[in-house]
């Protein structure tokens, strides 16, 4: 049976000439990441488990956790926390299977643990967090619709959609450098760089403008003098990272709500503000591309936590934006992309009830030279669904 693929042309200005663009990014520290990587390491703990025990992944979702700000009194050259972190941990997972109990909390736990053991080194894991596992158990309907419906392909657990696009534009590509580039090369120098940052980059006509909120962590930071010099730092190596993408203006601001004069700054014990005042859910967050794009259609599910192998919330969201980076990287002729999947409950993951891919072509590329070649990729993706699965279990697709 033939897939229902659309491939439909796109009237509108491309987004690198209109007036205004906002993207934002939530990095590794803010509360929101911290629930989604916490929530997205249990799944796939649990992936792991159900695959060694039982040779298939069980049901489970793992997407309704939560972070739960303490309350600290940083000050330079080191403070403490005063009341931990709270973290539950939150959702559904398959306990007992063929008669065989299975250890789910004691793994959620031990997942959470070793996710920030391995992120947040500056975590006192002893006093600077306390956790509450709550797992309970799916519904029977759903347990039933994670079957395979046919020995291979699963059925979609809801009627819900995903959404992916591309190419990335000069701002969410500056966004997204910028983030990994604190990650992988300033933080590794400079340990007072906490992991707390967001990213918000405007672009009005030419001019980008990046507005970073950055924690510093007290005790790598002696006195005032030493954060100002970080500011700097930071705002210098920024705008370098961000001028590379981009043959527009850049614009670095860090830390705008600071009162030097009164020592009022991003100061942190943690790296992270969930040490106080800051709390943060799964899904709240960057979607599965890493961003958060008001300019781009979206879904607003979380990607994070959601099982690997029907789960539309997770597996379209991720395979339309497979879809669509592959189509700008084999298709001449494409300026931007835009991919949605619609599922319909209890249907095989692999025959959407609609594959909608709206494109706008280069000036002077017609639509019939390109559509066949689309249509090829999409259908070869779709055919090869669980591929998704694969990659989600083994860690190579991010979720946030």
């Amino acid at each position: 049976m033939k897939r229902n693929i659309k491939v439909e042309a796109l009237d509108q200005i491309p987004l690198e000439k209109q007036q205004i663009e906002l993207v934002e990014r939530k990095c590794l520290g803010h509360p929101d990441s911290i629930a989604d990587g916490i929530a997205e390491s249990i799944s796939r703990a649990l992936c792991r488990e159900y695959l060694q025990e039982f040779g298939a992944v069980l049901h489970h979702n793992t997407d309704q956790g939560e972070v739960v700000a303490g309350e600290s009194v940083p000050k330079f050259g080191g403070g403490k926390v005063i009341r931990p972190i709270f973290i539950l941990i939150d959702g559904r997972a398959t306990k007992k299977f063929n008669n065989v109990a299975i250890a789910a909390d004691a793994i959620a736990v031990e997942a959470t643990r070793d996710y920030l053991r391995t992120h947040f080194t500056t975590l006192n894991l002893e006093r600077d967090v306390i956790m509450d596992c709550r797992l309970g158990t799916g519904s029977t309907d759903l347990q039933d619709v994670f079957k395979p419906c046919d020995g291979r392909v699963p059925r979609a657990n809801d009627t819900s959609f995903g959404v992916g696009h591309a190419p990335f534009s000069d701002v969410e590509n500056i966004v997204i450098n910028v983030s990994d580039y604190i990650d992988d090369k300033l933080r590794p120098k400079y340990p007072a760089i906490g992991q707390d940052i967001k990213i918000m980059g405007v672009r009005d006509r030419n001019t980008i403008i990046l507005t970073v909120a950055c924690a510093i962590v007290d005790k790598y930071c002696a006195d005032i003098s030493e954060y100002k010099e970080y500011m700097a730092l930071l705002s210098k190596e920024i705008g370098k990272v961000a001028q590379k993408q981009t043959k527009r203006n850049v614009v670095v601001h860090v830390n705008t709500a600071d009162d030097i004069k009164n020592n009022s700054v991003y100061l942190t014990v943690t790296g992270t503000s969930a040490e106080m005042g800051d709390d943060g859910s799964v899904g709240r967050g960057n979607r599965c591309n890493g961003l958060i794009t008001p300019n781009r259609p979206m879904s607003m599910e979380a990607t994070s936590g959601k099982n690997p192998i029907n789960h539309i919330g997770k597996i379209y969201n991720l395979l339309s934006t497979q879809i669509a980076n592959d189509c700008i990287a084999q298709v001449e002729g494409i300026d931007e992309m835009y991919v949605r999947l619609l599922s319909q409950i209890g249907q095989p993951i692999d025959r959407p009830l609609v594959a909608s891919v709206q494109v706008l072509p280069q000036p002077g590329v017609k639509m019939q030279k390109i559509k066949g070649e689309i249509e090829g990729i999409v259908d070869t993706w779709l055919e090869n669904v669980t591929d998704i699965t694969e990659k989600v279990i083994c860690g190579e697709l991010k979720t946030f």
